[in-house]
């Protein structure tokens, strides 16, 4: 099923981008039917924790029926179970299965491969200031166990290709044993050079873990083409399914000594059979995986999906960034310098979302207070609305943000300022 036909559209003050038709189902409905959202509610922050549509809902459920009918069946089946959607998941990725293990999630695979990586006293680790704080932390975790340091790369969030691999390379040295890198950030909505700095990384002898906790779904071949020790990808997220699944794709010799956090009865098992068993871990939601991808790519086609939210994204950012303008707040486009598909930031009013506990305390009140969930992020003392948007989202659901929220949001703003 194709895109509609984009209209133009304009505001009073400018000409806007054009407006991508929304997508329905085969039925005629709108596409947010096939999830169960609150109706109540305008979910623009997908790329937190996603949304699992209804027929990805019903396999789980019916998974877990099926467990409990019979659970001493159930678990003693489980190991081929997963192995079997482990096999489906490495096609969608287009990896290679016996380089995928599933995990609960995106941390659960970086924490595992933390466990394995043997221990280099000294040895320092490179991150950038646009990594997942929880990544970080363990990897801030990892260096006190080592005894050695963790550097920070500064990455400008104008920076291209070039400057976000030399900022990167700047803190490397013969000291540096570990690169830990995001595939697609979360606080910047930006991608960074992973595939050039893997093949440094590699060249000289430099363990690079690649945080993909976006990427699954919203990159058709996240891992293709990239050299890296260990990869990780959330399913949950862009890919819609059930939370608890996520992959890990690990190459070259690490992979030998990846262990699941719970060891179990496979524990003797070779990579990545010995993530097929983990005691008594509610594995559904990885088993219903697949059935939110084929759900996509039955009714619309991951490509057409990946080019309407990114369409999207960029209406909405529009729409929003002008109608802050109004307001005062700079009204041209955040300045990106590696752009990801379906996401945008929007600069916010000076005062609000000037480090991170600010932007979470805004992303709580917005449900009560906006009837929005949205994702607000800091990054260098700014803050940002991060959108991200999917196939159910609507161009009428940036252009009630901005008739009826920014308004609010500025408010907020001004008794911030004092």
């Amino acid at each position: 099923m194709s895109v509609s036909l984009r209209k133009p559209v304009a505001t009073s003050d400018a000409e806007l981008g054009m407006e991508p038709g929304p997508l329905r189902l085969p039925d005629g409905r709108p596409a947010m039917a096939a999830w169960t959202l609150d109706p109540g509610l305008r979910h623009l922050n997908h790329g937190s924790f996603g949304a699992v549509p209804r027929v990805a809902q019903e396999r789980q459920n019916a998974l877990r029926a099926e467990m409990e009918r019979a659970p001493v069946v159930w678990f003693a089946s489980l190991p081929e179970r997963v192995a079997a959607a482990r096999s489906e998941i490495a096609d969608i990725l287009r990896a290679d299965a016996k380089d995928l293990a599933l995990v609960p999630n995106a941390s659960a695979g970086v924490s595992a491969v933390f466990a394995a990586l043997a221990a280099r006293p000294g040895g320092d680790i490179v991150v950038t200031d646009h990594g997942y704080g929880a990544v970080t932390m363990g990897a801030e975790r990892l260096a006190r166990r080592w005894g050695s340091r963790v550097r920070t790369a500064r990455v400008p969030l104008a920076a291209g290709p070039e400057e976000a691999y030399e900022a990167v390379l700047a803190e490397v040295d013969q000291d540096v044993v570990l690169i830990v890198l995001d595939q697609i950030t979360s606080a910047t909505a930006r991608l960074l050079p992973v595939e050039r700095v893997g093949a440094e990384a590699a060249r000289r002898g430099i363990t690079l873990l690649v945080d993909g906790a976006h990427a699954p779904g919203l990159l058709a071949a996240p891992v293709d083409g990239l050299e890296c020790d260990a990869w990780v990808g959330n399913l949950h997220k862009w890919g819609c399914a059930p939370r608890g699944a996520a992959a890990l794709v690990a190459r070259g010799p690490l992979r030998d000594d990846l262990h699941p956090l719970i060891d179990s009865w496979g524990a003797a098992e070779p990579f990545p059979d010995r993530f097929d068993h983990q005691g008594t871990l509610d594995a559904t939601g990885s088993l219903a995986a697949p059935a939110a991808y084929r759900f996509v790519e039955d009714t619309w086609g991951w490509d057409t999906a990946r080019r309407y939210m990114d369409e999207l994204a960029e209406y909405g950012a529009q729409v929003v960034a002008n109608a802050f303008a109004r307001g005062g707040t700079p009204p041209e486009p955040v300045d990106v310098g590696m752009p990801v598909p379906g996401m945008r930031l929007v600069r916010l009013p000076d005062g609000l979302g000037v480090n991170r506990l600010d932007a979470d305390a805004l992303r709580d009140r917005a449900p009560a207070e906006l009837g929005v969930e949205a994702a607000f992020t800091s990054f260098g003392g700014i803050g940002y609305l991060r959108l991200s948007a999917h196939v159910y989202n609507t161009p009428e659901d940036y252009e009630y943000f901005a008739e009826t929220c920014v308004p609010v949001v500025e408010r907020w703003a001004r008794e911030a300022r004092g």
